[in-house]
């Protein structure tokens, strides 16, 4: 009778051993042990601060579900959720600057006061971020026949979504925050499928049709009035070399009026798309296409031979 109790599974007993041997497995000194020693920038922060950046990008479109309309003051509401996210945004980038070494030593005021700055640069770019939306607007509405207008764009293309989390991303990129950037562009690829680095230089009038499977890589430089379609790489033609091609260009060119149907792929830092070119679906794309050219998947190799 005793040893039949004694064979009994414990389940408290057993619990209280495989948590002590799962508080063992953290004190390996790897990048994922990391549970106290220091913060970590908080991504369900930065979420909640693309929500209110949606806010005063589209005034009107995106509010506070705990508003009223009979309170509704648009100089109240911006001013309001303005100042939230010059507070969340500075925190997070003060958390993000102490990874850098340029700051990793530097007194907790500086650093701070660094942060903060950078927000308030970040928050002045808006307007501008705005002027680029305005136009990416037009250019789905111009571009797609299934658009009926420009509000229903804005509140459901997800094209629109990913470009605008992208636009923002970047200028926070070019002021050099660390990691909170791509936190954004990556909360944007796992809502809608788009996955654009926010290095990328991309200028106005893009168009992103039937978002999902688009891949636009790190040192990727598209032009204005450009028109991509779902399933389209624009990537690096080898990541064989690792680390060693940081800061190398490795991604493609794309000129100004290019077309780019589903599921091409375009390859290479010296690869050059000239302006007006069209790229046909599932082409693959490794070297450069001289302008005004018309690209599908039995020509594409004739092309490249010639422009090679």
């Amino acid at each position: 009778m005793e040893d039949a109790q004694n064979k009994h599974f414990n389940f408290r007993n057993e619990a209280g051993l495989v948590v002590q041997k799962l508080l063992r497995d953290y004190q390996g000194g790897r990048a994922i042990d990391r549970i106290a020693d220091s913060r970590e920038p908080d991504r369900d922060v930065i979420v909640r601060v693309i929500a209110e950046l949606f806010r005063i990008v589209y005034p009107g479109y995106y509010r506070d579900p705990n508003m009223t309309q009979r309170i509704f003051n648009m100089d109240a509401v911006i001013s309001t959720v303005a100042d939230d996210i010059l507070i969340n945004l500075s925190e997070q980038i003060e958390i993000a600057l102490r990874y850098t070494e340029d700051y990793h030593q530097k007194a907790a005021a500086d650093v701070r006061e660094e942060s903060q700055k950078i927000a308030i640069e970040f928050i002045r770019r808006i307007p501008r971020v705005r002027e680029y939306l305005d136009t990416d607007v037009q250019a789905i509405l111009e571009g797609d026949p299934a658009a009926y207008s420009k509000s229903e764009i804005i509140l459901s293309y997800p094209g629109l979504y990913a470009i605008t989390v992208y636009r923002l991303a970047h200028e926070l990129f070019l002021l050099k925050v660390p990691m909170i950037p791509r936190i954004m562009t990556e909360h944007a690829h796992s809502k809608t499928g788009v996955d654009i680095h926010p290095g990328a230089t991309i200028g106005k009038y893009f168009m992103i049709d039937h978002a999902t499977g688009i891949v636009v890589g790190e040192t990727t430089i598209i032009g204005e009035h450009v028109k991509v379609y779902q399933g389209v790489t624009i990537g690096a033609l080898s990541t064989r070399a690792g680390q060693g091609l940081h800061g190398k260009k490795r991604h493609p060119t794309i000129e100004d009026n290019v077309t780019i149907y589903s599921g091409a792929t375009i390859l290479g830092g010296e690869t050059v798309i000239g302006h007006d070119v069209v790229i046909g679906g599932n082409c693959f794309i490794t070297a450069s296409i001289a302008p005004n050219s018309r690209v599908n998947v039995k020509n594409q190799e004739e092309l490249l031979a010639r422009n090679g």
